[in-house]
């Protein structure tokens, strides 16, 4: 794209750092809003978001408003004033008034294939639910939430080991392509897009660290796209031996025996519900390094028969 053009950049999670960085090497980024700093770590030093991070380090000169409330008269005035030819948010984590988005060509990148899996944790929710495949959206902003024009799509397969973290940064990645097509398009053409068919929309609640347990109960593709699904955060948690272990990744496999017994010691094998079975492949012991499954079981010597019990909201779940 030849034409340079002014960008408001609203957002806050890592989601939105590929699209920002790659926003301002190919336009001129005029301002760019998130949310406060907040305490992290055990010290509960004030921290900044991921955006506010890389425009503080990288976006020298660009002005950057930290704010609880995008909607207070002061802050809309003040963007207003910044004459953009386009908004983009992305994880922004408020929602954008009637008055605050009038006369602009504001756009947001939502991370599933809308209108499936609206709301805060979408990948999550395609990953726990078997989609084979998810992707982006570049949707108008509406007032009901994720419920705009989809102005371009992108799709990336799942793959049987991939973890929600990895999909995350795919799909991040994959954000500054898209957007900069929509960018062009609405260059000459605004607005445009697909009205989203409300039969198909599908809700991705927001998730909590009671959401991480695992029912080995369950078919063995269920407890493998949970594990995975939820990995890091909330994390999948079980216990074995009396302590707590975390499930980071898992594979197919085929196998039989009681819920959570362990089938194959050197393999990670573990029996699911009634003739079914999954492999853990990376695991975390409490207080330690996340490690492969052969690491764990060499250092704890485990056995064929031995038991893994699944935990739901802090209760065994076996």
């Amino acid at each position: 794209m030849s034409t340079r053009l002014r960008i408001v950049f609203l957002g806050s999670g890592a989601f939105g750092v590929p699209t920002l960085r790659w926003l301002a090497s190919r336009h001129s980024v005029v301002g760019v809003v998130s949310q406060p700093d907040k305490p992290a770590g055990r010290g509960g030093a004030l921290t900044p978001t991921p955006i506010a991070a890389v425009a503080e380090q990288e976006l020298a000169g660009v002005p950057l408003i930290r704010t609880m409330d995008v909607n207070e008269p002061g802050t809309v005035g003040m963007l207003h004033g910044l004459m953009a030819d386009a908004w983009v948010v992305i994880a922004f984590g408020q929602k954008l008034s009637r008055g605050l988005l009038e006369g602009q060509r504001a756009m947001n990148l939502h991370a599933s294939l809308l209108p499936r899996w609206r709301g805060a944790a979408p990948i999550h929710a395609a990953m726990v639910a078997g989609d084979p495949v998810t992707g982006n959206s570049v949707i108008t902003l509406a007032d009901k939430m994720d419920a705009g024009l989809v102005l371009a799509q992108s799709e990336h397969a799942i793959g049987p080991t991939a973890t929600m973290a990895e999909m995350h940064d795919v799909l991040a990645a994959d954000g500054p392509a898209l957007v900069g097509k929509v960018l062009e398009r609405a260059s000459a053409e605004w607005p445009f897009g697909e009205v989203q068919d409300p039969a198909r929309v599908t809700l991705a609640g927001k998730l909590s660290k009671a959401d991480g347990w695992v029912d080995f109960g369950a078919d063995g593709e269920v407890c493998r796209r949970r594990i995975n699904g939820l990995s890091p955060w909330p994390g999948v948690t079980a216990t074995f031996r009396g302590e707590s272990l975390r499930l980071l990744r898992a594979a197919p496999a085929r196998g039989h025996g009681a819920p959570g017994a362990v089938i194959d010691a050197a393999a990670g094998t573990v029996a699911c519900g009634p003739g079914s079975a999954i492999r853990l492949m990376e695991v975390q012991p409490s207080g330690k390094r996340a490690m492969t499954w052969a690491e764990f079981a060499n250092g704890k010597r485990i056995v064929a028969g031995e038991l893994i019990a699944g935990i739901s909201n802090g209760e065994s779940a076996c």
